[in-house]
């Protein structure tokens, strides 16, 4: 089964993901990363691994493992 990796110190929060991913299965975080960014959070039990959010992201920031 596939999984979404979130590299959360590379999101400069723009959130295109939380508004693109067709689940909802992204959120806004309520910490920050070490850039001052409050960081997407991924709920693994809402994602499909559908690589909406990696396509999205222009930081990179996703990553799909098999």
């Amino acid at each position: 089964m596939k999984k979404v990796e979130v590299r959360h110190e590379r999101c400069k929060g723009c959130y295109y993901c939380v508004q693109s991913c067709p689940k909802k299965a992204l959120g806004i975080s309520e910490n920050q990363n070490t850039k001052g960014y409050a960081y997407v959070e991924l709920d693994e039990n809402l994602c499909i691994a559908c690589g909406t959010c990696l396509e999205v992201c222009p930081d990179f920031v996703y990553q799909i493992l098999q």
